[in-house]
């Protein structure tokens, strides 16, 4: 298979090229830089083509991808600074690239009756109550820019196509590019004590446990609307610091706090983001890992404390 990958100077894009060509497929990857910026190199011996490309040019996107006749795209390449996207001077960026540039990948798809996956959000929910959304739920009330965007790009993908993944995650983490647990690391060399909020309920995910997923998915024809974290219970922030900074052997003291007491962020965040993935088990794909695991393959590749 053919498989043209978006966003690969990122977390995703990154772990789901390697498993690919890992498992003999050919991949082109894509990025918004001239060259691959991300860490180290791809795994293997075949290194894949890089094309730097900008989603929100759709008549770049359409000519690249007429080009490349790819079987499949998996659209990674997003703008996930959630509180910089409450500025004003970036909301219409924002929208460019995660709704317009995800419109412009999904109307390339059609003309070529290519697969798509399209990673999404928990953001695209309002983030309220305690029950586990689901993942047909179509009760969307984003709260910040972000969630919106994803939204706009999630309906275009399922307004334009028949052969869509739509995979939403949550609390992503890693080895190329920034995220929670490399900052609490980074924190902990220069404070003895943190605050971290305990009134956000969700579940991590490992980029490189779901980049088999989206493999397996690309794999079969069982379209549709997914969710897909890691498993091991919901956990709180402030659970996942701790459990971080015991597996990493941190001495670090953990205080929890409200998201009105801990007050920095610019965008509103979901308090729930509990995420029912029954149907992955359902249509026949083996669930992720449990967090707790995947933290500690994770922390056997970083500095400790």
């Amino acid at each position: 298979m053919k498989v043209f990958v978006t966003g690969v100077g990122g977390q995703l894009g990154y772990d789901v090229v390697n498993e690919l060509l890992a498992r003999g497929h050919e991949v082109i990857g894509s990025d918004v830089a001239p060259v691959y910026s991300g860490i180290g190199t791809f795994s293997g011996t075949v290194r894949p083509d890089y094309i730097q490309l900008d989603i929100t040019a759709e008549e770049r996107v359409a000519a690249v991808l007429q080009e490349i006749q790819p079987d499949a795209v998996v659209h990674c390449a997003a703008w996930t600074a959630v509180d910089a996207a409450e500025d004003e001077e970036n909301a219409s960026k924002v929208m460019a690239v995660n709704a317009q540039g995800t419109e412009n990948i999904a109307r390339s798809c059609r003309l070529l009756d290519c697969k798509m996956v399209y990673i999404s959000t928990d953001y695209v929910f309002d983030g309220q109550g305690t029950e586990p959304w689901q993942p047909d739920c179509r009760d969307y009330r984003p709260l910040n820019v972000y969630g919106r965007s994803k939204l706009a790009g999630e309906l275009a993908v399922a307004d334009l196509l028949e052969k869509y993944f739509i995979v939403r995650i949550a609390w992503v983490f890693g080895r190329n590019g920034n995220n929670f647990i490399r900052t609490m690391l980074n924190l902990s060399r220069k404070y003895s004590e943190l605050r971290v909020v305990n009134d956000q309920i969700g579940t991590p995910t490992y980029t490189f446990d779901l980049a088999r997923l989206l493999a397996d998915m690309l794999e079969t024809e069982k379209y549709g609307f997914y969710h897909a974290t890691n498993e091991g219970g919901f956990i709180s922030w402030y659970d996942f610091a701790c459990e971080i900074f015991r597996q990493a052997g941190c001495s670090v003291r953990v205080t929890p706090v409200t998201t009105a007491e801990y007050g920095l962020s610019r965008a509103a965040r979901p308090f729930n983001s509990r995420m029912d993935k029954s149907k992955l088990a359902a249509n026949g794909f083996a669930p992720l890992p449990d967090w707790q695991d995947a933290l500690a393959r994770y922390l056997e590749q970083q500095d400790g404390c």
